[in-house]
Order: structure tokens, then sequence, then C-alpha cells
């Protein structure tokens, strides 16, 4: 026992516990390395408002487990973990610690890519990440941290380049045994400590930049000698041709020549064209002669300039000519189609689904007779669709919405897109139909139906679902979601995740339907749909904007729903009880309220422990901040841990020959 320290109960300030500092009653320190400590840290250690330092460092914590969320943020400067067993991602939480200066995470089990968390941390003059598995290239927003001096990185798995550390102030950088590859910038090289060793480094002459990359601010800088660049002389001040040599003089000479000819060769051949036909000059320009933001401006002429483009390419294949591809996002009326390049798809890459007539489809539905409707959210109505060869499957319908233009090309593109994402719980498409105007998209039928209807339309034939299957649909659900946000490049944001887009397969497998169509969709389409439903996030209300965080916050309400049972918003109920994150949220870290807001269909038939760590992930989801909640893969990892300690305790338990004790229980899974 650690000295002063008790078991529970005490004061650490008035009674002088080891290793704590105080101001008046509040713990401004936690200092406590090298003392063998192991475990984990506290869940609530986020409550600690004025903590400023946390050094645990050089002790056995975490035992393989990844480093809690919920750390001190609001006045934190000092956080050293380094030297303990520690595993999982660097921690999101720190991306929430504005006044952070001092960040040692060394000498852990710390693996997979280092993400974007370090844009907010203007204050942050150490980091130290050395000796971990980390993975992945380095993350843009490491180009935020303006007071950085001290980076370590060594003894890791980075990859890519190290360009986006060129303009950090460092006067210390190391990077030793990893595995960049490229060109260490000219700007690193200046650094007072710079380890560099056990890369693949280019050595060669560093590539040319990159066509239409506007040229260097300053020709003359790059002719400079390494003296010249030392003494702070320039050019203008050297006087004589000291600073141009005889060569680039004659290039200089050469060049106006050469120009000259040319605009004398374009004023001829105008002034024997003038007259004939001037109207129609500019239109024979070629298309690479103008700036790819001209193009759309140009007027149709007499042979139509043709793009070669592949019909549904993956991202690695595409094929363009001149002029750049037109963006999807961008509407043409019917008047100004014929003014834009026309698209060839004789060589359309194949989309591994499953093309169906409108006549097979039809038959299959009855001719989408409403008594096969099982479904109409956003998107269109879906259809229950019996083949030949009894399988089922359903048809989603998409209305106008979707396609507002009604293009045959945007329905490829969108099939094309959906058709890339695989993942055991999502709802993969099965085929597609565009034939004759209809656009409609074909998927697995699911028999249990959604979610929505497990738990809200149950009747006497189906069985409540149990704790252990709400646990395991919340982590499928979570995993889609990390698939879509962490994986898919780029990253897709659902924008209608809710328990009526979770499908339920007969093991209760989730799948989740409607993903990747969001791009298809404004925005302000989604808003006027979710408008009262209880999923929006807050900040879609006022911004209309979605964001990755924003199914953070819809996952965080469907997760309620799995707790409670209840409706996201039920007008039925009470007032103050309409809301159902309104009503729950102050409940979910009292034991005795989330006993009594748990789903009575469960009927006591679950473990308080599971719960409270549930309710603890429901919480970190639903916060009206985005910044603050978690990424996907972390709430993965925690949802993953509860379900392993669950299941650790229950092998334990089962090995076990004595009586089992009351208080087990609290420790089962199901």
């Amino acid at each position: 026992m650690l000295q002063g320290w008790k078991a529970s109960g005490g004061d650490p300030c008035s009674e002088s516990w080891q290793g704590i500092t105080c101001s008046g009653s509040s713990v401004t320190a936690i200092k406590l390395p090298g003392l063998g400590l192991s475990g984990n840290l506290a869940y609530n250690m986020n409550t600690m408002d004025s903590l400023v330092e946390l050094d645990m460092s050089q002790n056995s914590l975490g035992g393989g487990q990844q480093i809690q969320y919920n750390l001190p943020n609001k006045k934190l400067e000092r956080l050293n973990l380094a030297g303990n067993q520690f595993s999982g991602a660097v921690p999101y939480s720190i991306s929430t610690m504005p006044k952070l200066q001092y960040l040692n995470l060394n000498h852990n089990q710390l693996s997979g890519d280092i993400t974007d968390i370090f844009s907010n941390l203007p204050s942050l003059t150490t980091v130290d990440l050395s000796s971990n598995s980390l993975t992945g290239n380095l993350p843009q927003s490491f180009t935020s941290l303006s007071s950085l001096k001290t980076l370590y990185l060594q003894n890791n798995q980075l990859t890519g380049s190290i360009n986006v550390l060129a303009n950090l102030p460092l006067d210390d950088l190391n990077v030793a045994n990893n595995r960049f590859t490229g060109w260490i910038p000219n700007e690193l090289k200046k650094i007072n400590s710079l380890q560099t060793d056990g890369n693949s480094w280019s050595t060669g002459s560093a590539p040319p930049p990159p066509p239409f990359t506007a040229p260097p601010h300053s020709r003359s800088n790059r002719r400079k000698s390494p003296g010249q660049h030392s003494n702070g002389n320039n050019n203008s001040s050297s006087g004589g041709s000291s600073g141009i040599g005889a060569g680039a003089i004659a290039g200089i000479i050469v060049s106006v020549l050469v120009i000259g000819a040319v605009v004398a060769f374009f004023l001829i051949k105008r002034k024997q064209r003038k007259g004939t036909i001037p109207e129609h000059y500019e239109q024979r320009q070629p298309f690479n002669s103008f700036p790819s933001n001209e193009v759309k401006e140009m007027k149709p002429i007499q042979e139509a300039t043709t793009v070669e483009v592949e019909s549904l390419p993956s991202p690695a294949a595409v094929s363009l000519k001149p002029p750049p591809k037109i963006v999807r996002n961008q509407s043409f009326d019917d008047d100004d189609i014929a003014s834009k390049p026309v698209v060839k798809k004789s060589n359309a890459a194949p989309v591994k689904a499953t093309v169906y007539s409108v006549a097979d489809l039809q038959m299959a539905t009855d001719s989408f007779n409403m008594d096969n409707l099982i479904g109409e959210g956003t998107f269109g109505r879906v259809y229950r669709a019996q083949f030949s060869d009894t399988k089922v499957l359903a048809v989603k319908k998409l209305n106008s919405t979707v396609l507002p233009s009604q293009s045959s090309d945007d329905f490829y593109e969108l099939v094309s897109n959906i058709s890339k994402l695989h993942h055991p719980n999502l709802s993969e498409l099965v085929g597609y139909c565009m034939e004759h105007g209809q656009h409609l998209l074909v998927f697995d039928f699911y028999r249990n139906g959604s979610l929505h209807d497990m738990l809200h339309l149950s009747d006497e034939y189906n069985k409540p679902l149990s704790w252990n299957s709400r646990v395991k649909i919340a982590l499928g659900s979570a995993r889609a979601l990390e698939h879509l946000h962490e994986i898919c490049s780029p990253s897709i944001i659902h924008k209608n995740f809710k328990s009526s887009n979770i499908l339920l397969d007969t093991e209760l497998n989730p799948h989740i339907s409607d993903a990747g169509l969001s791009n298809f969709v404004p925005d302000a389409e989604f808003q006027a749909s979710d408008q009262g439903s209880g999923y929006g996030a807050p900040e879609v209300d006022m911004t209309g904007q979605y964001t990755l965080k924003s199914d953070v916050y819809s996952f965080g309400i469907v997760m309620l729903e799995l707790l409670t049972g209840r409706k996201p918003f039920d007008s039925s109920r009470p007032r103050s009880e309409q809301s159902l994150v309104r009503w729950a949220t102050p409940q979910l870290h009292d034991i005795d309220a989330l006993d009594r807001m748990v789903d009575p269909a469960l009927k006591g038939l679950y473990p308080a422990k599971s719960l409270s760590r549930f309710a603890d992930v429901v919480a970190l989801c639903v916060q009206p901040e985005p910044e603050f909640r978690p990424p996907m893969s972390e709430v993965v990892q925690a949802l993953v841990r509860l379900v392993q300690r669950a299941n650790m305790t229950r092998r334990m338990l089962d090995g076990e020959e004595a009586s089992r004790r009351p208080d087990d229980q609290d420790h089962e899974f199901a």
C-alpha cells in the first residue's frame, strides 16, 4: 500500500498521500513513477478538473489494455505514462487537452495508426511515442504543433514521408528505426539534434514538383551555394553577376527568344484567320490549354471532345484524359449538357453484382405490391422479393431525392461506390437494375427485421432480446461504423444511423443498411428527415453539417435504445421523458438509477458491472461537444473489453466446483 493511501475514503490532500500534490482541497499533481503499480487508470479521472500533472511512468499499468478514455483534460499540462504495458492506439482524449505541454508514452505496446488528434494542442512542446508498435503515415495534424521542440518517434513501424514535420520549430528529432521513405526535408537537416538512421530514405535527387505546381517564390534562393545561403545576402545586394551565372543568363536569353517566336507565330496565324471564323477561335483551342476551372465555361463545339472514362473504376484504376473528371456534386441543366464533354463507357469496368431486369423484379415483388412493402425511409421504399429459386431478397426502389437528375451515370457511380463496401456487419449489395429509367438496388433479406422492430414492436411471438444479444448487436454495429469511418478511404459518413437501419439475421448478427448512399443526398435532406427523430447530433441541428462525430452520437442513441428499450423520442411519455437522451444522460453514472432505467423486458437478467460499463460508453458517445466523443475504433475496443472481461470471468467461474457466491452474478456477461 502506498504511504498514506486508503482503500476507500480519506482525503488525499489533508492526509498527505504519497505522490499527491494539492492546492487547497484540489489535487493538482499525481506523481507515482517506478513503484511497480499494476492494474489500470480509473474511469472517472476526467472529473479531476484541477490536475496539472499525471506521472505514472515506469510501472506495470495497463496489462495489455488500452489507455482509458476519461483522462483529465481541462488543465492537464504534463502526461507521462511511459514504461508501462498499455496497448491499443494513442488515446483520442489527448486531443481534448488544450493546455498539454509534455506527452510521454514511450516503451508501451501501442499499435495502429497515429490519428489526427494534434490539431488543437498549441502548447505542446514535447512528444515521445518511441519504442511502441505504431504504424501508418504521420498524421497531417502534426503540422499544427506550432510550439513543438522535441519529437521522438524512433523504434516504431511508421511509414511514408516525414514532410509534415518540415516547418515545425524542432530542436530535437528522432525518427530512427522506422520504415520511412522519401527524402529528408532540407528544413529538418538544420535541426541541432537529428537522428534518422534505420529507414529507407531515397538517396537520389529529390523529384521535380508535380504538374501544374507553382514554382518557388524565389528562384535565386534555389541557385545559392551553401555558403551564400548562410551569409544572409541576396542577389540584389551582391552586385554584378555574382548571383547569376553565364549559363543562367544564356538560358534567359534563349527563353525570351523562344517566347517571342511563339507569340509572333500566333499573331500571324490569328491575322490570317481573322474575318473567316473569329467566333470559333476560342472553341477550337484544345481543352488542355485552359485551366481546369475554365472548362465548364466553354461553349459547345462542332466535334465534341470525348473523355475516355471507365464507368465503374476502382480507386486505383481511374484513367482520365483532359479535361479533368467533372465532380459528381455539380449539377447541370438539360440545356447545359451539350456544352459538357461526352462520357464514353465502352470499356466499363464490371461491378460484382447481379444485373436484374425490371421484369424480374416486378415478378418477384408482385409488381411492387404493397403487401410486399417491408420498409420506407430516406432513400425510398423496400420490398420483399420472392424469386422462383426460393431465394428471398430485398429491393430498394430509390426515390427522386437520391437521384434528382435521374441520371444513369449518377446511378452507375452510386452502384460502383456501394458495391465496394464489404464487411460482415454491413448489408452488402447483391444486384441492381437500371432499365427504363428505373433505379433499383437489391440486397440480402434479413428475416428478423430491424432492431427498431425487435425493440419497439415486439409481441407475444417475439422473445425480448437478452443482454448478451444487445451487447453483441452494439459491438457488431460499432465495427461496421468503424469500417466506414476509419478503413474506407475516403471516410464514409453514414448520416442515417438508427435502429431501423440495423437489420438482424437469424443469429441476431447486425447488418447496417444504407451505407454509402449518404453522398448522393444533400445534408439538408437528412436534416429534414432527422427532425424529431431523436438521433440527430446537436451540432447538426445548429449547422446542418454531418461529420464522423455526428455518426458517433447517433450510435450512442442506439445504445440507449438497447439499454432502456425506449424510443429516441416518444411523445406518449411525460414531457420530461420524451427525449431519451435528455432523460437518460444524467442517470448514466448512477448505479441505482441505471437499475431503474434498464429495459423492463430484461426482467433483471443482466450483469450489473457489464451494464455500468455499457452506460459509460453511451455517456462518451452522446456528449454534446463533438470533439469530446471518441472515434469508433475506441468504442469498438471498449465493447470488446467489456465482452472479454465477462467471458474471462465466466471461464474462471465455470472452473470452480464451489458454489457461486451471490455477488458473482455481477461478473457474468449473460
